[in-house]
């Protein structure tokens, strides 16, 4: 491990732009459960799909808002982690730093990320159905009905998240795509890479030139094309290939 992080650094300590490609395992690692780990107790004898598209939202609205209420309820109950607080500190070593998330639970900017794309949208977001108006949880105070209604439009609110059948937002996807073109290194971490067209992102990036980290427990669809594999927690790995890159830069 100990070379590992020393080539990682040293690609790190040379690069101008890094994108960082996080997933579910980063969250993970706060105690936060992913989607299907959250259907416990009274979740647990639905489909997937009832409480993730837009099928089951037209179907029963209400059951769809309370499951993403309760899983807002969930995702305040934690904190970000060391992995988070490191990419975070990767800004003050790196003149331009992006992340990548295909994460919806808002720990990345609570960490304090300043350039952050959300893949799969914001659980703390919200769009009306009818005119797409775009909403924060202090546009709906007040209101006892459930789901909402949009106060521009009075159609029915729902989260604005990426559910099954439902393309990612284009603007979003693009910019990835374009970034990932551009970084001189990708940290691919806590992602599986597998999942369509997400997955794609390392493959881009690696094509135009860059070098490609990889910090996960267990090997992922990326992993074969990773420059350096550092096989560990995020939380853990992070913090000391951090505490190195600092370490060097103030040497120079």
């Amino acid at each position: 491990m100990r070379d590992s992080i020393e080539h990682a650094v040293d690609l790190l300590r040379q690069a101008d732009h890094v994108v960082v490609f996080t997933g579910a395992g980063v969250s993970k690692e706060s105690g936060l459960p992913t989607f299907r780990e959250a259907q416990e107790g009274l979740w647990a004898k639905y489909d997937p799909e009832e409480l993730a598209s837009m099928e089951g939202f037209r179907r029963d609205p209400e059951m769809v808002w309370a499951w993403y209420q309760h899983r807002r309820t969930l995702y305040g109950d934690v904190e970000p982690n060391p992995g988070h607080h490191a990419i975070v500190e990767l800004e003050e070593l790196v003149p331009r730093v992006v992340v990548v998330t295909q994460n919806v639970d808002d720990l990345h900017r609570r960490a304090g990320s300043t350039d952050l794309i959300e893949l799969h949208g914001n659980i703390y977001d919200f769009k009306c159905l009818d005119e797409g108006h775009r909403l924060k949880l202090a546009d709906l105070e007040g209101q006892a009905e459930t789901p909402p209604r949009c106060p521009h439009c009075g159609s029915l609110v729902r989260p604005d998240v990426v559910w099954f059948g439902e393309l990612l937002p284009a603007e979003a996807l693009d910019r990835a795509f374009w970034e990932s073109r551009q970084c001189d290194v990708m940290l691919v971490v806590g992602t599986s890479a597998v999942v369509q067209p997400a997955a794609t992102l390392p493959y881009e990036a690696a094509d135009h030139g860059a070098s490609i980290v990889e910090v996960n427990p267990n090997p992922s669809g990326a992993s074969h094309i990773a420059d350096v594999l550092l096989q560990g927690p995020s939380g853990e790995v992070l913090p000391r290939v951090l505490g190195e890159l600092r370490r060097q830069k103030g040497s120079l």
